[in-house]
């Protein structure tokens, strides 16, 4: 017996990694000569960097940088094996969790950090990058990025402006002539799962704002300042960063991304599945499993586990989809090619469930049980 196990993170609860692990010692419980293959995933949120460095028997760098709120805060990114392509989580440098609650407001927070971690993948040799977006604090359009890359924003007087999403309405010119050179060397491709543009009612202010603590009178500035600063770029340098899809992500470092690097955009998990190259495992397997602590209406929408049975479909492979809980209303996932499994046994309160060790044991048992079903359906064909 030939299993694929690729399961993402149970958020709050248990990595990827780890929930990588639990299935394939249920597996092995069943069947200790099966042939197992783990590929942990992410969908290009957190867990991006474990995912891909683990697939490719990476490494993990960490070093300091400017987080959100202008201090220094380490931060980790990752190496695939080669040492070429660098793979980063914006999160790692300007997320939510490093702003605490009272402290959240996206007119100060910046995205410098972020162009700190390209830097220090470029010194050592990287000149391609895959970028996760996901659970950034800042809406400052990826100017604190560019910032750190050498991009001058210069105000009215000629002088450049400071950080965070205060300053677009400040910028009135652009100069491009100290960005390090290497930077133009470099290829990004971009994990962005939203289609949001720029600004506007469907914008990064509007939309992501408040849950970065922007009050009614901050996302009118914010979004503002977006339209401001694309009105710049658009007659400095003859640049559309507000129609593009996506470029209202992480605040608006979609758009950075996109019109100052040449980024492509891309489906998370599309990404993810491409770079830990798991088409090549699935020829001749008779099982993936997949999961994620939820699956409900927002999976049917292009989460990790749909891309995998998307890829499954190909080969003929069955997919198992395990998770802590499964929401019945608008399901469509068994449309999809999927069969799912809750690995709740017995009624727990949801801060049991999530409990780490719990979860493990929760995922080896249901794992050994369609493990055991695969072999009896296998004794009858």
């Amino acid at each position: 017996m030939k299993v694929i196990i690729a399961m993402d993170s149970f958020k709050g609860s248990i990595s990827s990694i780890e929930g990588s692990q639990a299935v394939s010692d249920g597996i092995r419980e069943i069947n200790h000569h099966a042939t197992i293959v783990t590929l942990p995933l992410a969908d290009g949120g957190e867990g991006t960097v474990d995912a891909i460095v683990h697939a490719t028997s990476g490494k993990i760098v960490e070093t300091k940088v400017t987080g959100p709120l202008h201090e220094h805060v380490r931060a980790k990114y990752g190496l695939t094996g080669d040492g070429k392509t660098a793979v980063i989580e914006v999160a790692e440098t300007c997320g939510l969790p490093l702003v605490p609650d009272e402290n959240r407001n996206p007119l100060k927070t910046t995205s410098y950090g972020v162009g700190e971690l390209i830097l220090d993948a470029v010194e050592k040799g990287c000149r391609h990058f895959v970028v996760g977006l996901g659970g950034s604090a800042t809406n400052d359009a990826g100017v604190g990025m560019l910032q750190a890359l050498g991009v001058k924003f210069l105000n009215q007087q000629g002088d450049e402006v400071g950080l965070g999403g205060h300053v677009l309405n400040e910028i009135e010119g652009i100069n491009l002539s100290e960005v390090d050179s290497r930077i133009h060397e470099c290829v990004f491709r971009v994990a962005c799962d939203v289609n949001n543009p720029l600004y506007g009612e469907k914008g990064a202010a509007y939309i992501f704002g408040p849950q970065k603590g922007a009050t009614d009178e901050m996302v009118v500035e914010l979004d503002r300042g977006l339209r401001h600063f694309s009105d710049v770029v658009e007659k400095e340098l003859g640049i559309d960063l507000h129609s593009k899809p996506g470029s209202g992500a992480a605040g608006g470092l979609g758009a950075a991304f996109s019109g100052f690097l040449g980024g492509t955009l891309e489906s998370g998990i599309g990404l993810v599945l491409d770079l830990i190259k798991m088409e090549k495992y699935l020829d001749g397997s008779d099982l993936v499993i997949t999961g994620e602590g939820m699956l409900d209406g927002q999976t049917s929408m292009g989460k990790a586990p749909v891309g995998v049975a998307n890829l499954a479909k190909k080969y003929d492979v069955p997919v198992v989809a395990l998770a802590g809980a499964i929401k019945q209303e608008k399901f469509q996932l068994n449309d999809q090619g999927i069969a799912c499994f809750s690995i709740i046994q017995s009624p727990l309160s949801l801060e049991d469930a999530m409990e780490r060790e719990r979860t493990y044991q929760n995922l080896k048992f249901t794992a050994r049980q369609v493990a055991h079903l695969v072999l009896q359906v296998k004794k009858f064909k």
